[in-house]
């Protein structure tokens, strides 16, 4: 749909326009038409499982709000609802093609940033592997230097990346103790768990909890902490500007602290209820530089249950890259068993004591 059709065929609510397409996606836009066709900078927000691209609704309207002249906020829809369990490589070459498919009917588009929730921080990290360009190896020298210096630099899609922010997302997967909280951290469940997984969450469920073994391939998380073939997933991460994870410290059922913040238990910081009254539910913000192997290296022992060996390569890997880390708690509030839900405020009516952390997301987004 074009923007100025949006009165037509879509919404409009207090300048910002939106646009539902009969597969489910969602764009929102400035309805001002000087701010529209000045947005070069598109956001793509992702759902997790057994979601949809109403999930960031309000996320998507709040961006816009703030940012009217600079974003176009496309909410993903090749993988909703049951379409989820289908893997997160299937999603993530869906997403891949659904945000191609974007660019090439927004053709003022220059920039590119990520916003995903849940499962679908992997399925982003996935799909960006596979939008990933490389740089052009050719001389930037001459008297169009500045040009070929431009075109030299590695895109998504061929897109500038700015932002890659994931809320919630489990980096290290959902095998290890604690992972899933609402199996209470017992040895005995978190077995069980893995072994009946597929049953209810099919193959997502298998890259989950790091049971898949497609053609005796490592598992897929651990397949993404490298390049493989032509998926450059790690290429595609140090490509963005930022890589941002938000995380709930507690009553987060689905998602544990460790995998969503990529900390080993011991890096786990002290925090204290709030660190700023505008982001009354942010505790904790960590600015984390990349580290090299031997800066990571930590003894493993194979006797010890409480410490995975996948998930620790995990964390080494991730950790070649830096990330911001911001810690996330909603343990005053009367929802705070919803807390996955709430941290990206799914619904406006059931959630908004999420808000400030949509508003933190803003205010410290790149563009």
């Amino acid at each position: 749909m074009e923007n100025g059709t949006a009165a037509e065929n879509g919404t409009v609510d207090n300048a910002v326009c939106s646009s539902e397409s009969a597969d489910g996606s969602r764009d929102v836009w400035s309805c001002n038409e000087s701010d529209s066709s000045s947005a070069d900078h598109l956001v793509v927000m992702v759902h997790g499982i057994l979601g949809s691209s109403n999930d960031w609704k309000y996320g998507a309207e709040r961006f816009v709000r703030n940012l009217s002249d600079k974003v176009f906020v496309h909410c993903s829809e090749k993988n909703m609802y049951r379409l989820t369990l289908d893997g997160v490589d299937v999603m993530g070459e869906r997403l891949a093609q659904e945000v191609l498919e974007v660019i090439q009917r927004k053709p003022n588009l220059r920039k590119i940033s990520f916003v995903a929730h849940s499962v679908g921080g992997l399925v982003a990290r996935y799909a960006i592997g596979r939008l990933y360009r490389a740089p052009r190896e050719e001389d930037a020298g001459g008297p169009d230097a500045d040009q070929n210096k431009e075109e030299s630099r590695a895109t998504i899609g061929g897109l500038e990346a700015v932002n890659f922010i994931t809320v919630a997302t489990p980096h290290l997967g959902s095998r290890g103790n604690k992972q899933v909280p609402f199996l209470f951290g017992l040895n005995a469940l978190e077995k069980v768990a893995g072994l009946v997984i597929h049953w209810i969450f099919r193959r997502t469920g298998q890259h989950l909890f790091l049971v898949d073994n497609d053609e005796e391939k490592p598992p897929l998380l651990k397949q993404m902490i490298e390049d493989c073939g032509d998926l450059n997933f790690m290429s595609a991460l140090r490509t963005f500007k930022r890589r941002v994870v938000y995380s709930n410290v507690g009553y987060d059922h689905i998602v544990g602290w460790r995998t969503s913040s990529i900390r080993r238990n011991s890096e786990l910081p002290k925090w204290e209820d709030c660190l700023n009254e505008k982001y009354p539910h942010v505790v904790y913000e960590e600015h984390c530089k990349a580290c090299g192997e031997t800066d990571l290296a930590e003894p493993f022992s194979t006797e010890d249950d409480k410490f995975d060996k996948i998930e620790e390569e995990l964390v080494v890997g991730l950790s070649r890259v830096s990330w911001e880390k911001i810690d996330v708690s909603f343990h005053t509030s009367k929802l705070r068993i919803a807390a996955h839900s709430v941290i990206h405020v799914k619904d406006e009516s059931l959630h908004i004591e999420g808000a400030d952390v949509v508003q933190h997301m803003i205010d410290h987004f790149v563009l």
